[in-house]
């Protein structure tokens, strides 16, 4: 249970704050005959996906992994087609989310510790989160992905706060797992009311 005030809200971004639409993915692996999910069980596979999230390579050499993953399934145009559409998908914003978390920084600090490729940054400008938190903890940029302690300490740091008294938030329960193990206040995101009941003690 959440309780007692912090000084800073570490919050994840994907799966809490930002959600893509798969419809156009699914729809292409449908046409393909294979299963859905296809494309993310390929873009999301730790040889493909952990290079980028540590900022080893960008977004044109992560489709091209994709597309190489899923050729020996569909023809070769096919693969690329699905690839490209995954790693474009079209993306939304939680509102409930967003609101909450602007005025939490009324507060105390926000950082958001994500998982995120090198353009994350770009996304939350066409999000109109730039102004969302106080810093941005990018493991592409920091060359640490969570679950690893690293990134944890550095956005403690930027927070300027100490492990135990930041409040952390992931949908992943290894992440979250992680950031208790440091010291922190861990909540597994599932939606709103998550956040909104560990926010109490903030919000008042």
């Amino acid at each position: 249970m959440v309780t007692g005030a912090f000084d800073a809200v570490l919050c994840d971004v994907d799966g809490v704050i930002r959600f893509f639409d798969e419809g156009r993915v699914a729809a292409l692996e449908r046409a393909a005959g294979v299963a859905e999910g296809s494309a993310a069980a390929v873009g999301f596979a730790p040889e493909n996906d952990l290079p980028l999230l540590l900022g080893q390579i960008g977004r044109a050499q992560w489709v091209d992994s994709i597309a190489r993953g899923l050729a020996g399934r569909v023809p070769e145009a096919e693969a690329r087609g699905l690839a490209e559409a995954f790693a474009n998908a079209p993306f939304r914003a939680d509102e409930d989310v967003v609101g909450l978390l602007r005025r939490v920084r009324e507060h105390c600090r926000v950082v958001l510790v994500t998982n995120a490729p090198a353009w994350l940054d770009e996304d939350l400008a066409l999000l109109g989160l730039t102004d969302l938190a106080d810093e941005v903890v990018n493991s592409s940029l920091v060359g640490s992905a969570k679950p690893d302690r690293r990134i944890y300490e550095i956005a403690a740091e930027r927070a300027g706060a100490s492990p135990e008294r930041c409040l952390f938030v992931d949908d992943r329960q290894e992440n979250v797992d992680a950031a208790v193990a440091l010291g922190m206040t861990g909540v597994r995101y599932r939606g709103p009311e998550d956040l909104r009941r560990a926010l109490a003690a903030v919000l008042g």
